[in-house]
């Protein structure tokens, strides 16, 4: 997650996250020299020798949190529970793919359409205001399978 903007950037599922998948996953996030200053994380093993190694070839400074201290992340914290609340507790995963588009979905939605109150009630991807002239009828785009929806004018 980019705390700047709140933008979800890169998801992907595994059963056995190791710290060379974690490593892996990490130069996919940032691919072409546009990787962040510095990258917050906490200390799971996953971040181990191998991803630490990734980090600092990508000209990324490792931060991490305290041990046990979950408030150190606060943005990161909150997108979990926002994802587990409005997406992964209404959703039983069939298999690591599926499980892998339910969260994709859900990063497109959490990117383009759920607003945040440190956003000023807008989007990471922010839209633009339909003024009445556009149509007087609003229409319902279903996401997530219908768990959520957004909401804009139908041109007349």
């Amino acid at each position: 997650m980019r705390h700047c903007d709140r933008r979800l950037l890169h998801i992907r599922v595994t059963p056995d996250p190791t710290a060379t998948w974690t490593a892996q996953q990490i130069r996919e996030a940032f691919p072409f020299d546009v990787a962040p200053r510095y990258l917050l994380h906490d200390n799971d093993a996953i971040y181990g020798r191998e991803f630490s190694r990734a980090v600092k070839n990508m000209g990324i400074k490792e931060v991490r949190t305290a041990k046990r201290a979950p408030w150190q992340s606060p943005y990161v914290e909150r997108m979990i529970g926002s994802i587990r609340r409005e997406c992964s507790d209404h959703v039983i995963p069939l298999s690591e793919r599926h499980l892998e588009m339910v969260l994709t979905n859900c990063q497109r939605h959490y990117n383009g359409s759920r607003t945040h109150l440190g956003l000023a009630k807008d989007s990471p991807e922010p839209g633009e205001v339909e003024p009445p002239e556009k149509g007087a009828e609003i229409v319902a785009i279903s996401h997530l399978g219908g768990l959520h929806h957004c909401y804009t004018r139908k041109a007349a």
